[in-house]
């Protein structure tokens, strides 16, 4: 595969071929779950955590490339762009403390991580997309160098055919092209993994679909891309654009976006990878000379490399992950939706109330997907993504005489949700002082409606308010926004504006 990689060409035959293995894995996967052979519960959850090299001044650092080999920990690795790092945290089960845990963790491995990076004049910034960004940074040559994002991209523009068209019609317009699939690297993301079995499967990803727009409006960090302030959390929009490999024929002919909500819910994990072969073309053909079937039949637990490596080009915001513990096949949710930061303590709110939603959403005896239709979870989506934390969501009416309502999202969270998500979170064994601090940080952003894209937006306009231009007004709060995220205290309770020049 390595080979393949580095060679970065593929003929007719690698495609056949690599067709042909994706279904035998799919086949593979079949059998397994006919079989039985997944591994039994066990409440596992993991974090991966997307971040941004910024230099003292606000500005993107492109030299990931210099950093990594300081920080020299394999929990850290890079992402797309020059300026990114991805941390990943261990898997930890969902229980006791587990909570106070990870923000120990995280704030001992990203304290370390910016003290290295500032040996070379950059730090470490966790937002979801860091403003002062412009087009110059978002080009090929500021691609990590890595023969997997050359190769990736260079499929991406060929079955694309054109540049990448990006508009993104907010609270101001922004309108380009992009040559390669670089503007993807603005995004950077908090994804959230949980282990569950095939038979929970499906519950659990409807619930963390019914729930994503809810995600988005708590933790929208993401409201200013390339000078412009579009969306509050420009990031989705964003991603779908600079991956979409259709032409306007193919998206005309109503051919899926490689970054997609979705279109229907769900009944197992089967149908997302079938829908991956059906309806998503092969970017990468690298074969592994594995024959799943094969193993199968001589007792083993098969990799499905096909099947893994096709899926992680297919961008769902809550995505089916196969993987292999020990030799144990097992099946996760990865959440994608979140941004990065604005602080640890927001980063581990986020996650306690997904983990504690998608508990208590998965059990309920009418579950909310039963109740809303698909339809309906995107438009949420969407909402939540233009609008943030001022969103209005559809959501079913509480009580037996059904029917939808459209409610602020700060008022569905606090008098509905929160106390879902507490029962969830009790349904895992967190301990109450985990649970109720954590919660505690969503409850408040409610009551104050702030989150990190608000922070953003007020600081810069009283930036500009105060005599600043465009671009030094986007500096400032990004400067403001690293001194208070390495403050640690969350965001509803950071000053709004910045220091007076």
């Amino acid at each position: 595969m390595g080979e393949k990689v580095v060679a970065g060409a593929f003929d007719l035959s690698d495609r056949h071929r690599y067709r042909r293995k994706l279904h035998q894995c799919l086949e593979g996967m079949e059998r397994l779950l006919a079989e039985r052979r997944f591994d039994r519960p066990r409440n596992l959850m993991g974090m991966e955590l997307e971040l941004n090299l910024a230099g003292a001044d606000g500005m993107p650092k492109m030299m990931n490339g210099e950093v990594l080999p300081r920080i020299a920990s394999r929990d850290f690795q890079t992402e797309l762009g020059m300026f990114n790092l991805e941390v990943n945290i261990v898997p930890h089960h969902l229980d006791g403390r587990v909570f106070d845990q990870l923000a120990e963790e995280l704030r001992a491995g990203l304290g370390y991580a910016h003290r290295k990076a500032g040996e070379v004049d950059a730090g470490i910034m966790m937002i979801g997309i860091l403003p002062t960004l412009g087009r110059a940074d978002l080009v090929a040559a500021n691609l990590s160098k890595a023969d997997r994002y050359t190769l990736l991209n260079d499929q991406m523009v060929a079955a694309r055919g054109e540049d990448f068209s990006l508009d993104i019609d907010g609270v101001e317009r922004l309108v380009c092209t992009a040559s390669s699939i670089t503007p993807e690297a603005a995004c950077t993301s908090v994804q959230l993994h949980l282990q569950v079995t095939p038979a929970r499967f499906a519950a659990v990803w409807n619930a963390a679909q019914a729930v994503a727009g809810v995600q988005i409006a708590m933790g929208a960090n993401s409201p200013f891309l390339f000078g412009r302030e579009l969306w509050r959390e420009t990031r989705p929009t964003l991603f779908q654009q600079a991956t979409d490999t259709r032409p306007p024929e193919l998206r005309n002919q109503g051919v899926r976006p490689r970054t997609w909500f979705g279109e229907r819910w769900v009944g197992s994990a089967h149908e997302l990878f079938a829908e991956n072969l059906r309806f998503f073309p092969p970017l990468l053909p690298i074969c592994d000379e594995e024959e799943p079937l094969r193993v199968l039949d001589e007792g083993g637990a098969p990799q499905l490399q096909e099947l893994v490596l096709h899926n992680g080009t297919v961008y769902r915001w809550n995505r089916p992950v196969y993987g292999l513990a020990d030799g144990v096949p097992h099946l996760r949710v990865e959440n994608r939706v979140l941004p990065a930061g604005p602080t640890v303590t927001d980063v581990i709110a986020n996650a306690a109330l997904y983990y504690g939603l998608v508990r208590a959403l998965a059990e309920e005896s009418r579950p909310v997907w039963t109740r809303l239709p698909f339809a309906a979870a995107a438009e949420n989506f969407d909402a939540a993504c233009r609008h943030g934390i001022d969103a209005e969501l559809i959501w079913p009416r509480p009580g037996r005489s059904g029917g939808l309502t459209r409610v602020p999202a700060v008022k569905l969270v606090r008098d509905e949700l929160l106390p879902l998500a507490a029962a969830g979170l009790d349904a895992w064994n967190i301990e109450s002082a985990d649970r109720d601090r954590y919660l505690g940080v969503i409850e408040e952003r409610c009551r104050r409606r702030v989150n990190g894209a608000s922070w953003q937006v007020d600081s810069y306009h009283r930036a500009r308010e105060a005599g600043l231009e465009r671009h030094a007004a986007l500096a400032a709060t990004t400067r403001r926004y690293a001194e208070l995220m390495h403050s640690g205290e969350p965001v509803h309770n950071w000053p709004t504006g910045v220091p007076a020049q």
